[in-house]
């Protein structure tokens, strides 16, 4: 299945770049993903607002409403099924997305995510004194941007230490677009066996944790069968950490970049603002899963017919020139942050957010804090990043820590 549409990713270019050149051609392109398959990605600020505020009979996200993936047109074997038909909260729409959400979202109030904070500093200390003792070298993004975050989203869900690398091993498996087809499958199916095992354990011997408690509401009758408790659980491990482990390494990179943003944000405390404007600048979410067109519809001008998928691209919709002025690329403290869309927008405005702002902000104080002569060991040209249009970030953060001895 092959067409002669622009490829997405193309080879031997970044992603984001991919989406800088094809937004010549329109706000709306279509392109081929891997595997010959045709989508469109929505690719300015207001192409993606609009599909985001739009109306919910017209955008969905429950995968049956891509006729080529059910009609012979897309290879069983594709790849990216594992995650289009994950069976996970962003596939469900309507009444059935409201009401999951509704149960997980009483744990990410910002009340009870600012009563999180002693813990996270906590955590946030002790991975720093492991920084500061293994020296300079030593790589950010196993010792900090990925532990924090597994640590934190793991403990609220009640998944043991023990169990954090397979479970960080296997959304790095999923996610990314270079993962061949059986070890795609294979390692849905493994993830899905573990979240089962983890819903058996903690009916067994709840615990205080947002499993549990999940747990409970599905006993009590709260209308949650155990498959959407499941697919609950495997965007709320997986989108919990996995975007917030890119933000910070894009954030330290940025700053890396420019020592004029760094010294701002450290002269005046603004690491809140660091964290926005990594948010617009370089989104950890490149594409969110895919909406499907109910119906015919128009996106900034551009037609898409009815049963066609389209990528919401949020890393490029940041740099949009349209929105942000010619600078748009630029990591600017100073610009001022009045709509970007790090979060989305309407309905399904990420239920994480409270939790991700505390997470990087108080990370990302403690770290220059803590290392005020902290630098890159390496240029950043020469930094690694992960093979996913999903998500995007830095793999190896090596890092001087400015300590004299």
């Amino acid at each position: 299945m092959a067409t002669n549409l622009p490829s997405f990713p193309a080879a031997g270019e970044h992603p984001l770049d991919t989406c800088i050149r094809l937004r010549e051609l329109g706000p709306v392109v279509e392109v081929e993903f891997p595997g010959g398959v045709p989508a469109y990605l929505a690719l300015t600020h207001k192409a993606v607002r609009e599909i985001l505020a739009g109306d919910n009979r017209t955008f969905l996200r429950d995968p049956r409403h891509w006729p080529a993936l059910h009609d012979g047109s897309i290879p069983e074997d594709w790849p990216l099924r594992a995650i289009v038909q994950g069976g996970h909260l962003s596939t469900r729409d309507g009444a059935d997305h409201r009401r999951l959400r509704g149960l997980v979202g009483r744990a990410f109030t910002p009340a009870r995510v600012e009563g999180l904070k002693p813990r996270i500093q906590q955590i946030i200390d002790g991975l720093l004194d492991d920084v500061v003792a293994a020296g300079d070298g030593v790589d950010l993004v196993p010792a900090f941007t990925e532990a924090l975050p597994m640590w934190v989203i793991c403990e609220l869900f009640g998944v043991v230490a023990e169990e954090r690398l397979r479970l960080r091993n296997w959304t790095a498996t999923l996610l990314a677009h270079t993962t061949p087809p059986d070890v795609a499958f294979a390692t849905q199916n493994d993830l899905q066996a573990f979240l089962h095992d983890l819903v058996v354990r903690k009916q067994r011997e709840p615990g205080d944790d947002l499993t549990s408690g999940l747990v409970q509401a599905r006993d009590e009758g709260d209308k949650l069968t155990t498959e959407e408790l499941v697919g609950v659980l495997w965007l709320m491990l997986v989108a919990g950490h996995e975007t917030t482990v890119h933000l910070l390494g894009h954030a330290i990179v940025a700053l890396a970049r420019d020592p004029g943003q760094l010294r701002l944000a450290k002269a005046g405390d603004r690491w809140a603002d660091v964290v926005e404007e990594t948010l617009r600048h370089r989104h950890s979410v490149m594409m969110t899963s895919f909406r499907f067109t109910a119906q015919d519809v128009t996106v900034a001008g551009v037609p898409i017919p009815k049963g066609r998928a389209v990528g919401v691209m949020y890393q490029a919709s940041g740099v949009d020139p349209a929105e942000y002025g010619d600078g748009a690329d630029r990591f600017d403290l100073a610009r001022g942050q009045t709509g970007h869309l790090g979060f989305g927008h309407g309905p399904r405005y990420c239920i994480g957010a409270p939790l991700a702002r505390l997470e990087s902000r108080l990370a990302l104080a403690s770290l220059y804090g803590r290392l005020p002569g902290l630098s890159l060991a390496v240029d950043p040209a020469e930094i690694p990043y992960s093979p996913s249009f999903f998500t995007i970030g830095p793999l190896s953060l090596p890092v001087n820590l400015g300590i004299s001895n």
